[in-house]
């Protein structure tokens, strides 16, 4: 069987390199024949972190690195002034083919950055995008971008459509997505001039073009796709993270007034945290692909 090797940036998210060391022994675990996982970070604290678990599995490798890019840093100056950060070297070792793949849930802007000036864009992509998964009553909507491109013109959304066409019929096995722009109204003429003009190139193009949906769409199962600029996508993203701990908030307050209430949400809780609130939970949906760079990049949630 045949290993695939992917690079953990061990020094990104919130909590690194705790949860980065956590998630890459239990992946190393249950895949011990097929699965090379390599750290990138400090290899004082990553060994720290890995003696906590009290394993030794050969199939995962320390790579040392001397800096951190941080939340804070700028997404491209940090390639120059942080040359040695667990994240510009794990994307090294993918362009060096010492790798199939780099994950990591540190600054988004930075792994962009880093993987589209070292990996290269794949050919008739202007702007890489990254998409998130939206439950919706009839499955899922995946919303491109939602963070990669704060900026865009008309062509980057027609392109952010294309890819993700492309990734729903090949990982979710939709045939021919439908595919729609977020606007402020259904109308053609509706939106800002980038939108308007996106609408009249996504007509002319070979994808399955819904038109204009508004953001209450998004959660009604309407298209598979829905295209936006990733300011836009990031700030719906976040705000639908929000969802979940005030309805878990609304549930303990209305427990809170009575016994009775108590016991009805007690009676309801193994539903409602396994079926309902999974499904609004981010922690369930892991990383997702940095789609039109050269190479496997995968970006988790900080948090």
């Amino acid at each position: 069987m045949q290993k695939i090797t992917i690079v953990v940036d061990a020094m990104g998210g919130d909590f690194a390199p705790l949860n980065d060391v956590s998630g890459a022994i239990i992946a190393a675990e249950e895949n011990p024949q097929s699965l090379e996982i390599i750290l990138t970070g400090n290899e004082d604290l990553i060994k720290q972190e890995l003696l906590k678990h009290k394993v030794t599995l050969p199939n995962i490798q320390i790579v040392n690195t001397t800096e951190v890019v941080s939340m804070d840093d700028s997404p491209t100056e940090s390639l120059k002034t942080k040359p040695d950060s667990s994240l510009s070297i794990g994307i090294k070792l993918v362009r060096e083919g010492k790798a199939d793949a780099f994950i990591s849930a540190g600054n988004t802007g930075a792994v962009m950055a880093a993987a589209t000036i070292r990996l290269g864009r794949l050919e008739g992509v202007g702007r890489p995008t990254i998409g998130s998964l939206f439950p919706t009553d009839k499955g899922r909507t995946m919303v491109f971008d939602v963070g990669a491109s704060v900026d865009c013109k008309a062509q980057h959304l027609v392109e952010f459509a294309t890819m993700g066409s492309i990734y729903v019929r090949n990982i979710y096995g939709v045939e021919n997505p439908k595919v729609a722009l977020l606007s402020v109204g259904e109308e053609k003429s509706k939106g800002n001039s980038v939108i308007i003009e996106a609408h009249e190139l996504l007509e002319k193009s070979q994808l399955n073009f819904a038109g204009n949906v508004e953001g209450r769409d998004i959660l009604n199962g309407k298209v598979d796709i829905v295209v936006c600029d990733g300011y836009t996508g990031n700030v719906i993203l976040k705000f639908a993270e929000s969802v979940l701990e005030l309805m878990k908030n609304k549930f303990r307050t209305y427990a809170s007034k009575g016994f009775l209430k108590k016991l009805w949400v007690g009676m309801m809780y193994g539903t409602l945290k396994n079926v309902i609130l999974k499904d609004f939970d981010y922690q369930e949906y892991g990383g997702v692909p940095l789609l039109g760079v050269n190479g496997v990049v995968i970006i988790g949630h900080g948090k």
